[in-house]
């Protein structure tokens, strides 16, 4: 047996993971895999991936319908989804992945890292019976602008976001502090060896050993680089930290 990683989290219950999904064949998927992966195997967070149609009451497993006032495409039942989710153990609120929803970020990630888990509903065809979301008071997410075949695609990449912050699975902590977002920035440009490639130079900075200013350097780089690309996220930056725009 493969011993457990240093900074593996001892006595604490797994977080867990519990998705819902006519496709339940897809998980783990790459969650099974890298650091996500042996966090899996060393029961730093657990999954349980259900099949919908387990849950359907005809013989040819049903589980959508044409919608009522017409239009295009099917959508999926509230008295099967609600059979699948009180039928299914699981912890946490009951997040759906949804276009609509409120928009993944790293604070609503860092929100569900800190709890015992989620139960991810993940919607097919036109969505699901807006009945069913209230009854279970579902917290709708969206993980962009765009729309997928389905919310098993949106479910990995959050759950990977998830994952990654959990205790343990990542080794060196002040890593996570760093990334996009954490502070309200993109992040800064990284450089490694060689010092010189195809005629560019890593930046004079980074080679002076000045702890103090490369921490500034990647601070200015980070501001430039937020505020050419992601306006949005400089005027939030700006507004919580009353930086000028000089």
């Amino acid at each position: 047996m493969r011993p457990k990683r240093s900074g593996t989290v001892e006595n604490r219950q797994p977080w867990r993971a519990t998705v819902l999904s006519i496709f339940p064949e897809m998980f783990p998927g790459p969650l099974g895999l890298s650091l996500a992966g042996r966090a899996l195997e060393d029961a730093i967070w657990s999954m349980d991936a259900v099949d919908i149609r387990g849950f359907a009451t005809d013989k040819h497993r049903n589980v959508d319908d044409s919608p009522f006032g017409g239009g295009a495409g099917m959508v999926m039942r509230p008295d099967v989804l609600d059979a699948a989710i009180r039928g299914t153990p699981g912890v946490g609120p009951l997040v759906y992945m949804t276009p609509r929803g409120r928009l993944l970020d790293q604070s609503l990630v860092r929100e569900l890292a800190e709890g015992p888990g989620v139960r991810v509903l993940c919607g097919r065809f036109e969505g699901v019976d807006q009945r069913l979301l209230e009854a279970h008071r579902a917290l709708e997410v969206s993980v962009g602008d765009f729309v997928l075949s389905g919310g098993e695609t949106a479910a990995l990449v959050m759950l990977d976001a998830i994952v990654r912050l959990l205790p343990g699975v990542i080794g060196k902590q002040e890593s996570l502090a760093e990334e996009s977002f954490e502070w309200g920035l993109l992040e800064y440009p990284h450089y490694t060896r060689p010092q010189v490639w195809d005629g560019r130079a890593v930046p004079d900075v980074l080679l002076s050993g000045h702890h103090e200013k490369i921490s500034a350097w990647r601070k200015r780089q980070a501001e430039d680089i937020t505020r050419q690309r992601r306006p949005d996220l400089w005027d939030r930056y700006r507004a919580a930290t009353k930086v000028g725009e000089g």
